[in-house]
């Protein structure tokens, strides 16, 4: 089932529901995309018409954010929980070493990724990375041959938004995987570069608060969740989603 907050059509799932959903995704034929927006994100689609159409063409949507499920209350569609990209790809990690599939990580800053590597083994020995590649690259060619080289079952595309979103919807008739997930900073965050909240902050849905805390210079992205907020009451208002 779909909920539409402010054109983006969410998935309405658990987190066990996304990731029987990803399992799906990974044993059908050709490449699927996963994305997983944020209110930040959406805001920028509410304003972006090629956005949304990247995200709505997605295979799997998730509600990556308290703004977007606090959004699907206001409107009276409620989602059942939030599902937070960096939680689902955990998941989906250990789901992958039981199953012996393999993984390639896209994206980070130089040896953020090779690090993040050594992070998902040491909790998955059994996990198999299939490749790696930083996101300071120019040539997606040269990229894509990369990838279809080494064949991985799922490809983590950690590119930010909307340029991960561009990379998946551009290149999925090319690829020779099964799955894709646009994860954002996921890559810092499994490295241990990036530290996440307090797990008490998290469960109060305080996490955009602490990462405010942690590096300030992200109040001017934060004021995108007010606006947000306040364009969601506007249109609920108005009788609109």
């Amino acid at each position: 089932m779909k909920i539409s907050i402010m054109g983006v059509a969410f998935d309405n799932v658990t987190m066990a529901q996304a990731l029987e959903r990803a399992r799906a995704l990974i044993q059908a034929p050709g490449a699927s995309y996963c994305v997983t927006p944020n209110s930040e994100i959406v805001y920028e689609a509410m304003h972006d018409e090629s956005l949304l159409e990247l995200l709505n063409a997605a295979d799997l949507v998730l509600p990556d954010g308290a703004g977007v499920v606090m959004a699907s209350k206001i409107l009276k569609t409620p989602l059942k929980e939030k599902v937070a990209g960096v939680d689902f790809a955990a998941n989906l990690i250990a789901y992958m070493a039981e199953k012996d599939l393999s993984l390639y990580l896209l994206g980070a800053k130089p040896g953020i990724a090779e690090l993040a590597a050594e992070k998902m083994k040491e909790k998955n020995p059994a996990l198999r990375i299939a490749g790696i590649q930083d996101g300071y690259f120019k040539d997606e060619a040269a990229v894509i041959e990369k990838i279809n080289a080494a064949a991985p079952d799922v490809l983590f595309v950690c590119l930010g938004a909307p340029k991960q979103e561009h990379f998946m919807r551009a290149h999925q008739k090319e690829l020779n995987v099964r799955l894709m997930a646009g994860l954002g900073g996921s890559l810092d965050s499994f490295a241990g570069t990036v530290k996440r909240a307090p797990k008490w902050m998290i469960r109060m849905n305080l996490e955009w608060f602490y990462r405010l805390l942690k590096q300030p210079s992200r109040f001017v992205r934060m004021l995108r969740l007010p606006k947000f907020l306040f364009a969601v009451i506007r249109s609920k208002g108005k009788g609109g989603k």
